[in-house]
Parts: structure tokens; C-alpha cells; sequence
């Protein structure tokens, strides 16, 4: 049976109804993780659980250690990885509340660790990333989130910034041009470690706020908070489907 690894993000720093049955202070070659690496049981099955940001939540996007997470997920067992993203929504079906299942991901980052293949490497290695996100685990999320009955999208571009401030209005304009539908900035190197790693991986996006520019004024964190204490709801249930 598949042990899945749960990377949470900005409202998931912890799972409620995970049953804990060991904390791993994971060491790796890259660094330590972003916080003790989880081991329990989530809706009746083995599970792994990271908290992204760290926990309490204290890491921005842009210092997270994504190799050493990645690295110590692998080392704990996992086969299998669900990130939960936090994100802005640019597409029009994308409002606050809602869940998408991305299949395509545009990195818009810079200065990242992204690779693990550098350094001290005995070859060059180039890993497909044609499509980021594996699509058994994107139907297993899809068939959660009808079961489900949330309004949700079964496909995306996600578009991954730098963070950690939110894009102006013109970025936006720009990355809506190129073809996103929801913006974060937590998707990448996150995405291409797994691939590097071949661990297969999916994203479950809960949309926070309307993108700059995409809503009646300023974004703000209490907009954001209400829309992350609502959707969190959603979003364990979905997850509890998947391991069903």
C-alpha cells in the first residue's frame, strides 16, 4: 500500500484527526527540513505530514529548504506526495473557496535550490517535467472532490512567484497573457525535487483571494484567514477521500 507524504501549507500546519505515532528530527545532506517530519495515521491509513512554513508558521516561500524536505520525505518513507497550496486566484472561476487540481505549473522564481543533480556529480542528468503533476494521484483528488460535491477545477496552470509580497496588478495581467490560473509560490522547486527524486506528486490548490487586480480593492490577510478557515475544512476532507 502506497505511503503518501502530506505537505502542508499556509493554514495546514497541522492535520487535525492525524494520530501521531512518531516525530522524526530528519537530518539530510541539504539541510534540515522545515520542521519534524510526522509519522501517523490519517483517515485509517500510514501517512507522513510537513509542514511547509515550519510550525509555528515561520518560514517565507522564498527560504524554504525544499531539497532538505523533499530528501527527508523520501528518507522517512514516503512514496507518494500531496502538497497543499495556498493560492490567488486569476482565472475567473477561480474565487476564494475554491479547489483546483492543477496539470501545469510556470516557474517564475528566482535563486531557488531547485536541482539536486549539481555539485559533485558523477554525470549531467535531465529529468522530464513535460507534466509536473502525476496523474493517477490528480484523478484520485478529482474522484475526492466529486465525492466531495465542492465546486473545484480538474485542471490549472499554476503560476509560481517568488514571494514573499503579492504580485502587482500588471504581473498578474502578464502571467494571465501566459496562460495561469491560479498564482502561489510555493509549487517550485518543490514540484521538480519530487520529479528529481521520482517520488510522484500531485497539488491540491485552495484559492485564498483574488489576484491582484482580479477583486474590488487591496488583498488583505483577513480576506485571506476567513477563506483559509473555511477551505481547510475542505481540504481534509478531500485528503481523507484520497486515502480511502
Amino acid at each position: 500500500m502506497t505511503v503518501y507524504a502530506i505537505i502542508g501549507g499556509t493554514g495546514l500546519t497541522e492535520l487535525s484527526g492525524f494520530v501521531l505515532h512518531k516525530r522524526s528530527a530528519l537530518q539530510t545532506p541539504y539541510g534540515s527540513p522545515s520542521a519534524d517530519i510526522l509519522q501517523g495515521e490519517y483517515a485509517g491509513r500510514k501517512v507522513l505530514f510537513l509542514a511547509r512554513h515550519g510550525h509555528p508558521h515561520r518560514i517565507p516561500p522564498h527560504q524554504i529548504n525544499y531539497r532538505a524536505n523533499l530528501w527527508a520525505l523520501k528518507q522517512a518513507g514516503a512514496q507518494a506526495i500531496v502538497a497543499v497550496n495556498a493560492v490567488g486566484g486569476i482565472h475567473s472561476a477561480m474565487g476564494s473557496g475554491h479547489l483546483c487540481v492543477p496539470h501545469q505549473i510556470i516557474d517564475y522564481t528566482y535563486g531557488r535550490e531547485h536541482t539536486f543533480f549539481e555539485g559533485d556529480i558523477e554525470h549531467v542528468t535531465h529529468v522530464d517535467f513535460s507534466y509536473p503533476y502525476d496523474e493517477r494521484l490528480r484523478q484520485r483528488l478529482i474522484a475526492g472532490l466529486v465525492a466531495e460535491g465542492y465546486p473545484f477545477s480538474s485542471s490549472g496552470v499554476y503560476g509560481c512567484t517568488q514571494g514573499p509580497r503579492l504580485e502587482t496588478v500588471a504581473e498578474i495581467a502578464r502571467m494571465e497573457r501566459d496562460g495561469c490560473d491560479i498564482v502561489g509560490m510555493t509549487g517550485m522547486p518543490e514540484a521538480v525535487l519530487a520529479r528529481e527524486l521520482d517520488l510522484p506528486y500531485v497539488c491540491l490548490a485552495l484559492v485564498v483571494n483574488p489576484a491582484a487586480g482580479k477583486g474590488a480593492g487591496i488583498i488583505t490577510m483577513d480576506e485571506i484567514e476567513a477563506a483559509l478557515a473555511e477551505g481547510i475544512v475542505k481540504v481534509r476532507a478531500v485528503l481523507a477521500r484520497l486515502l480511502i
